[in-house]
């Protein structure tokens, strides 16, 4: 791994190590460890029942976009990249991470960089949308009987998102726009409108778009759900419409590649997203590494597929 990378690894765990002390002074850990380990077994099985369903629902979505640019790769080929970089996104940049993996190995086997960028960004903005999505729903659904939460600015926030993310597609005119002319063949700028390219193209693959938008809330709500039994396994008596309104924010905040493998920024805010709802905080902060906790268990698979193709 190149120096930068490394660099990079070690301020993203400084990042992640800074927010769990600073949780750690205000939370008392001894009862959050100590709720942790006391989950009902039951709640914990369901949850990693549930892990299995939307990691198979993850690798649907990616191979439904490479099957629309006609890309031929084959189905255990698609799930052997999805899991195994999934694994090795663990210690990456949360969120991008995994992505960066997977396009990269992708790309060595296709020979087609820009196609395999781009399928990756569009299942990854598929997936920010439904995000930005089900935290509209579950605020319009809690507002209505609380009138606690700024619904107005939540549209106005997903309005942007999907603006922003619309926009991704007409890549193709308006990079060509900004570029000055004699970039576009250059080294730099190629590249760049060669990814504007592939991802253009999928303007119109709309049943596509339609049915990776559908299966991105489907993993969403397995996720909500997921955090859901974890909570009634610690004890947190918080109804369902509300892990609608923390979740996507708690995700969002795993999407940012400011932490490593999840551990730190998303669990400091459903800790804080918790509080109005009267759970202490060393609940919540049990419910949070249990999220992060479960979700690195789904990338076992792939570290047993990494570890048995290198003694091949």
């Amino acid at each position: 791994m190149s120096a930068p990378a490394w660099r990079s690894i070690w301020l993203r765990g400084l990042v992640s190590a800074a927010i769990l002390a600073y949780l750690a002074s205000r939370i008392d850990m001894g009862a959050a460890f100590s709720a942790l380990v006391r989950v009902r077994l039951p709640y914990l099985v369901a949850v990693l029942a549930l892990v299995a369903l939307d990691r198979g629902v993850m690798i649907t979505r990616w191979l439904l976009v490479l099957r629309s640019s006609g890309q031929l790769i084959l189905v255990k080929s698609v799930a052997w990249i999805f899991l195994v970089s999934s694994f090795i996104g663990s210690a990456l940049p949360a969120g991008v991470g995994a992505d960066a993996a997977r396009a990269y190995t992708l790309a060595r086997r296709t020979d087609d960089t820009s196609e395999a960028v781009a399928s990756v960004a569009v299942d990854r903005l598929m997936g920010v949308l439904s995000l930005a999505a089900l935290a509209v729903t579950g605020a319009m659904l809690w507002g209505s009987s609380t009138d606690t939460l700024p619904i107005g600015w939540l549209w106005v926030a997903t309005g942007l998102v999907g603006g922003a993310l619309t926009a991704m597609f007409w890549a193709d005119q308006w990079l060509r726009g900004l570029l000055p002319a004699s970039w576009h063949n250059s080294a730099v700028g190629r590249p760049m409108i060669d990814l504007a390219d592939a991802l253009s193209r999928y303007r119109n693959r709309r049943p596509t778009l339609i049915g990776v938008f559908g299966l991105s809330v489907l993993v969403q709500l397995l996720r909500v759900l997921q955090a859901y039994l974890l909570g009634l396994g610690l004890g947190i008596d918080v109804p369902l419409v509300y892990y609608l309104v923390f979740m996507p924010v708690g995700l969002l905040m795993l999407l940012l590649p400011v932490s490593v493998a999840g551990f730190g920024l998303p669990q400091a805010s459903i800790v804080l997203l918790l509080r109005p709802q009267g759970v202490a905080d060393s609940l919540s902060f049990a419910l949070s590494t249990l999220i992060v906790l479960t979700g690195l268990a789904g990338n076992l698979p792939g570290a047993w597929l990494y570890a048995r193709s290198k003694r091949l």
